[in-house]
């Protein structure tokens, strides 16, 4: 239960800082100050994990994400019989996050989710429902690529031969570039549990998309996870 609840605090945390800074912090704010912009959401994502893998990452391994759950399950790290629990707790901590930025927005005159927009309450999509425009195909192929790249950084990083002091630096550092790439694409996922928890709230063609933003990372996770065990990673005796 400790490991499923650090996991239930981390990705809770990375929904609501990564979201809400998305949605509160990115626009135009009040006395004229400029928001944080899509730079400022990148490095918001990739503080949350940073400071959630040293906060609870020695309890549960600091996952919180399916699709890094499934990466370090193909990669012989994880057991099959805790990707369950962990991704029910994963889900659950983003959508207790998703729906406590809906009561803060609502405190806000005029807070409204518009479902027709591409983005809606930091929600992630494809075609006419991607930040510029891009097609499923490009949207899967960026989800996928980025996170079997965000599995290999977080697999060489916490390698019993890396400086594993360092690995929540170099994680939080790889997701905020993933952002900095791929926000104008789908609004970036690389994690299904932060893209389920802001379309059941949107509801709509965010919900009916959903399904690419667990297809995409998961597949990419998984092949990282076999990459990084039978052509990266070193089996010697440390």
């Amino acid at each position: 239960m400790r490991k499923l609840f650090a996991e239930f605090f981390g990705t809770y945390w990375l929904v609501f800082g990564g979201c809400g800074s998305a949605l509160i912090a990115c626009s135009n704010n009040t006395d004229g100050m400029n928001g944080i912009g899509y730079v400022g959401v990148s490095l918001a994502f990739g503080l949350t994990v940073l400071t959630m893998a040293y906060a609870v990452g020695h309890i549960s391994g600091g996952h919180f994400n399916p699709a890094v759950s499934f990466g370090l399950w193909a990669s012989g790290r994880f057991s099959a019989k805790e990707l369950a629990p962990y991704i029910v707790a994963q889900c659950v901590g983003g959508l207790a996050a998703a729906g406590t930025l809906v009561a803060i927005c609502s405190g806000k005159a005029g807070f409204a989710i518009d479902n027709t927009k591409a983005g809606a309450f930091a929600s992630n999509g494809f075609g006419a429902f991607s930040p510029d425009g891009y097609s499923m195909q490009s949207a899967f192929m960026a989800e996928f690529i980025l996170t079997f790249f965000f599995l290999i950084v977080i697999l060489g990083a916490t390698d019993k031969f890396a400086n594993g002091k360092f690995a929540g630096v170099a994680i939080g550092l790889a997701l905020t570039l993933i952002h900095l790439i791929s926000i104008p694409i789908t609004n970036t996922s690389v994690n299904p549990a932060r893209s389920l928890s802001q379309a059941v709230f949107v509801q709509g063609e965010a919900l009916s998309q959903v399904w690419l933003f667990w297809a995409a990372p998961i597949l990419g996770a998984v092949v990282a996870g076999l990459v990084y065990k039978n052509l990266l990673q070193d089996h010697s005796e440390a």
